[in-house]
């Protein structure tokens, strides 16, 4: 059996704010009525937290649910917890229209930390920060590519993008978190 390793091996940058590849993750797409109780007392048992609201993450340490689409979350756990978790929720729909996939190996997860994170990312994605609330996730893109992103902690950000442009994307912040490149200089 081949050992996973993360698309970029942790690779991280320091301008002036510093960027990293976190490494892995585990993440599982979960598709189906998010209304239903069996639903939502399954994310309660995956996560420890409620179905989240339209565009919000709920987040519980390690663990976390975010609202992808009307009919889809983003469960959150830790890498070697992703195939246990697939087979509890599958479980727990059983008899219940749904869709659970272990999507870990498909997509990579970076951070953006410093007290102008929010400004490398305003260069990348067409999102009004003055508007994004705590605890809301944000389905847009970087530059050219899909992603997802919400405030991870006070000065951080966590990006979720496709594993196959992991490279791209962390290139665009490298870039974006250069010294020199700020848009408000100090």
């Amino acid at each position: 059996m081949s050992k996973a390793v993360s698309a970029l091996e942790g690779v991280s940058h320091n301008g002036f704010v510093a960027v990293a590849e976190a490494g892995l993750r585990g993440m599982i797409t979960l598709r189906g009525d998010l209304a239903s109780a069996k639903m939502k007392k399954a994310v309660k048992a995956a996560t420890g937290t409620a179905v989240p609201a339209r565009r919000r993450i709920e987040l519980n340490g390690d663990k976390a649910a975010a609202w992808m689409s009307p009919d889809e979350l983003l469960i959150l756990v830790p890498y070697a917890d992703a195939v246990a978790t697939v087979a509890a929720l599958e479980a727990a729909l059983a008899g219940e229209h749904h869709l659970a996939a272990d999507v870990s190996d498909a997509r990579a997860v970076f951070t953006v930390k410093g007290a102008r994170a929010q400004e490398a990312l305003m260069k990348l994605c067409p999102v009004d920060f003055n508007t994004l609330a705590e605890g809301e996730i944000r389905r847009t893109r970087a530059a050219q590519v899909a992603c997802a992103f919400w405030k991870s902690a006070e000065d951080e950000f966590t990006l979720v993008s496709f594993r196959s442009v992991a490279g791209y994307v962390m290139g665009l912040l490298d870039v974006s978190a250069r010294p020199g490149s700020e848009l408000f200089p100090a």
